[in-house]
């Protein structure tokens, strides 16, 4: 059985200094209450990773962190949904390392797995070549990338059993399983917890062996009423003027 957390005490498992990775996308599979909670309690010179910052028009999820100046480095492919990161970026106060998408997702992969980096051609000809060696192979220009090993990965999923293993729906799993495998500690938040055998085997997207906590969010009325607020808030929703 896993352990199920108050938000306090899961967030509690983070400590200054420590290098988060955070699931989701502009919001949408992002574990936002676990981001609340963390943004409460507060620990400062987080190193960041997550594909890109907040849902365009409000700052949330991950953005939140960067307006209450607890992050010290972001790693993500742009920052440029969130008013409060661009300000951290350009007044000095955050450092950004600019990764394009697929290559953050390779590099988490490469840590899970155990591998001592990253090839990938997305960035020679670029600004990026000023950071990474680059080597040839096969006649081919590759830039190497490190592995990005986490200490802490916040997840969201949409519904956990007792034993931790989770159903994430469609596309919100984002990058969530590559976090889980790179961290050395995964905390999920989670719309439902229900009993084991209830998520069918072949609906299991990442297993219990990589969950340490699970938390209990918003029920999935609760969440789908929050993201349609924020949707019509925002006037992302077609129609909504």
């Amino acid at each position: 059985m896993k352990a199920v957390l108050s938000l306090q005490e899961a967030i509690s498992k983070v400590k200054p200094g420590n290098v988060v990775g955070i699931s989701g996308f502009l919001a949408v599979g992002e574990p936002l209450e676990l981001i609340e909670e963390l943004v409460r309690q507060n620990q400062q010179d987080l190193t960041l990773v997550s594909v890109v910052t907040s849902h365009p028009g409000k700052e949330v999820g991950v953005g939140r962190l960067c307006e209450n100046h607890q992050v010290k480095k972001y790693v993500a492919a742009h920052v440029g949904t969130s008013p409060a990161a661009q300000k951290a970026y350009f007044s000095g106060e955050m450092e950004v390392e600019f990764t394009p998408m697929g290559t953050v997702v390779e590099r988490l992969h490469a840590a899970g797995a155990g591998l001592g980096g990253v090839l990938t051609p997305t960035g020679v000809g670029t600004i990026l070549e000023n950071d990474h060696e680059k080597v040839v192979r096969n006649g081919r220009e590759y830039l190497i990338y490190d592995p990005l090993k986490l200490d802490v990965a916040l997840i969201k999923a949409t519904k956990a059993d007792k034993y931790g293993n989770l159903y994430i729906d469609g596309t919100t799993k984002n990058i969530s399983l590559q976090l889980a495998l790179a961290a050395d500690t995964v905390i999920v938040e989670t719309n439902e917890i229900v009993e084991v055998g209830e998520i069918k085997p072949d609906d299991i997207y990442i297993p219990g062996i990589l969950v340490d906590y699970v938390v209990q969010g918003l029920n999935p009325e609760e969440h789908h009423k929050m993201m349609g607020d924020l949707w019509t808030e925002t006037n992302k929703l077609a129609g909504v003027k």
